[in-house]
């Protein structure tokens, strides 16, 4: 529990009671140890959460008196002024009607001086019509709305008494308790119980009317009381119990950071004071203190008012409004809020507010933001040659659907559609699939012009060039954007390879297909000159050798680039020798490997082609890559055939013939896409 520390008092005052510490509740009482003292401040302080209600009273020899006190604005003096008020007097005020007070209704003359006035606050709420009185009216005419403060006064029937006040006032948007009209006839009488009346010396035999007025005396030192017979009850009860006067409170608390309040007097059991912040400050947990039990309870705080910042982001929505419900009015700024500033948010086509409320700020924060959601979708659009799969009626905001197109057709736009404020995205085409021009193929030629697009099932023919026969079907097919079928031409087949005098061919065929060699030896260790080896090449023969006598020996075999004799090189070789020869990697032997010693000369050696290198860094410049999927070709022979078609957006700069490209001797011509 939250304690007070024992407070710094003069000599000349006394405390009650003494503690060595006070917890919350505690009331401290002060009287001047001389009693020609005078004391000035409050004769009591009670422990709050936040210390003592205020600073303890001093003791003085004489005071000043005060002259008359001052104007409230939008109030008055309840009662009629005078000229000069001793210490110690006090004076109420009432505000206005339309304003509503804040702090203690009285102030106090304090050695000279007026203790702070009260404020009166205007107060926008209204009441509506005066509440019906039965057998009752209204004395003013009637309004259409009353402010704060104002009253409306009502009379009875003839033949009726009226029972309470005869007025009732709006307070804050609320009418007090109106009064009853009784029938006279039908008012009740008062009696005093025997016991009372034997205290009182009043007679318990007599019956009181209604409106009759007594007064009466508790013993002999008792002070004397009044009572009035108010339809059939006792106001007050006449009572003689209880004499001990309820508990009053100490002067009420000077709470941090509120309004000034140094009245020293003393306040009745159920009395109420309304708590005003200083400016820029919010009052919390009630608005008003209540002396109950001779303490005050229902304590508010007094918390420093944070602005707040840009209000949060909501997807899909804007803000349209931006009021403060303090003051009315629009905001500071774009940067900073007031306290109670209340935004609304607006959510933009096909999507709706989570809830109505917006947001306000609330002490530097704002409350949490509504969400703008999405309105559902009816069903995706259809797509002509598309397979329908699971189609609904109905989908949420930021569901997708996925097209799938008929066989034979290809998707032209992105694969799915998007449900977003109730409207779909876009949805895609499905086109019918199409190829490129026909691909082109070793020592075959298309029939007929090419097309620059071909349909699915369309058919293209080829034929082979001179000295070249087709091998298989002729024919290559469109199916679903790509061709199918691979026509091969074939060199036409030899006879049996030309005859030399003098030489023989070992297992000699009597037919050779293209491409394929015979291989000469001289008999009788006669030289052979030229290529041991004839090819057969489109139907022909290559020039076969000659077997001669043998005429002289050779020096070493001559040199090669990129390529080198498979055996230790000698000075001298004797006639009919021979040497094979073996090119370095990546290199292509071109002529015979072996060659021969006739006549005191070597045979023509062969020579090593450079290979091409097809890098991935070439490719991305030309926007090109290799035709077949499997063909993971990075290195190419000399002679050999390179297929390339143009990455995925890109099309043909070079024509489609460039797209079939031969390696020469480490160099190719790279097509070109854009």
């Amino acid at each position: 529990e939250r304690e007070c520390m024992v407070p710094d008092i003069e000599q000349s005052l006394l405390a009650q009671p003494r503690k060595e510490k006070y917890v919350i509740g505690d009331v401290l009482t002060f009287s001047c140890r001389n009693r020609h003292l005078i004391l000035i401040g409050a004769d009591s302080l009670q422990c709050y959460h936040f210390g003592w209600s205020r600073n303890p009273p001093t003791c003085k020899e004489e005071v000043q008196s005060c002259d008359q006190p001052p104007r409230l604005r939008n109030g008055k003096v309840a009662n009629t002024p005078k000229g000069e008020y001793e210490h110690g007097e006090v004076v109420e005020y009432v505000c206005n009607p339309r304003f509503l007070m804040k702090g203690a209704r009285k102030i106090q003359c304090v050695d000279g001086e007026w203790t702070p006035l009260p404020v009166c606050v205007e107060e926008d709420s209204t009441c509506g019509d005066a509440p019906e009185l039965d057998h009752g009216e209204v004395v003013s005419p009637a309004r259409p709305s009353y402010h704060h403060g104002e009253s409306v006064e009502f009379t009875c029937g003839e033949g009726f008494t009226m029972i309470g006040h005869s007025s009732v006032t709006c307070i804050r948007g609320t009418w007090t308790q109106p009064p009853q009209c009784i029938a006279t006839v039908e008012l009740k009488t008062c009696k005093l119980p025997k016991t009372i009346a034997y205290e009182t010396k009043l007679s318990g035999r007599i019956d009181y009317e209604h409106n009759k007025k007594i007064s009466y005396t508790c013993g002999r030192k008792s002070e004397q009381k009044h009572s009035v017979c108010v339809n059939g009850k006792w106001e007050p009860e006449v009572t003689c119990t209880g004499e001990l006067l309820s508990p009053r409170c100490p002067p009420p608390p000077q709470i941090p950071n509120s309004q000034p309040m140094a009245l020293s007097v003393n306040f009745q059991e159920g009395e109420k004071i309304s708590i005003l912040c200083q400016e820029n400050f919010l009052i919390q947990e009630g608005e008003e203190i209540v002396c109950q039990d001779g303490r005050w309870q229902s304590i508010p705080r007094c918390v420093e008012n944070t602005l707040c910042s840009q209000p949060p982001h909501v997807e899909h929505g804007s803000i349209i409004s931006s009021r403060s419900s303090e003051e009315g009015k629009e905001t500071l700024g774009p940067k900073l809020y007031a306290n109670g500033t209340t935004l609304s948010y607006i959510c933009k086509d096909g999507f709706k507010l989570s809830k109505k409320d917006g947001i306000t700020c609330h002490r530097g924060k704002w409350s949490a933001p509504p969400q703008c959601v999405g309105i559902p979708c009816g069903p995706p659009p259809e797509v002509s040659n598309a397979v329908v799969f699971g189609r609904l009626n109905s989908y949420p905001h930021g569901e997708k659907y996925t097209y799938t197109c008929d066989s034979g057709f290809q998707i032209q736009g992105p694969v799915y559609v998007e449900c977003s404020g109730g409207k779909w995205s876009s949805p895609p085409e499905c086109t019918t699939m199409t190829c490129p021009s026909p691909p082109s193929y070793d020592n075959a030629i298309l029939v007929g012009q090419p097309k620059n697009s071909y349909k699915s099932g369309e058919q293209v023919t080829y034929r082979c060039t001179e000295h070249y026969q087709m091998d298989g079907s002729n024919t290559v097919q469109c199916m679903n954007g790509g061709w199918i079928g691979t026509p091969t031409c074939k060199g036409l087949p030899c006879g049996s390879p030309p005859t030399v005098q003098n030489a023989l061919i070992p297992n000699q065929k009597p037919n050779y297909q293209h491409g394929d060699t015979a291989r000469y030896e001289c008999r009788n260790t006669r030289d052979l000159i030229g290529n041991a080896e004839v090819t057969c090449l489109r139907g022909k023969w290559t020039d076969p050798p000659e077997c001669k006598e043998p005429t002289g020996q050779c020096g070493p075999p001559p040199a090669i680039d990129n390529g080198d004799v498979t055996t230790y090189p000698l000075a001298i070789y004797p006639p009919g020798s021979s040497v094979e020869y073996q090119c370095q990697a990546y290199y292509e032997l071109e002529g015979n490997r072996r060659i021969t010693c006739r006549n005191g000369q070597w045979s023509e050696p062969p020579k090593c082609l450079d290979a091409c290198v097809i890098s991935e860094e070439i490719m991305k410049e030309h926007n090109i890559q290799l035709k077949w999927s499997y063909a993971k070709k990075i290195y190419s022979g000399t002679n050999d055939y390179v297929e390339f078609l143009c990455r995925p957006p890109y099309r043909r700069v070079s024509p489609a013939s460039a797209f079939r490209v031969q390696c020469h001797e480490g160099k190719m011509e790279y097509p070109s896409c854009a």
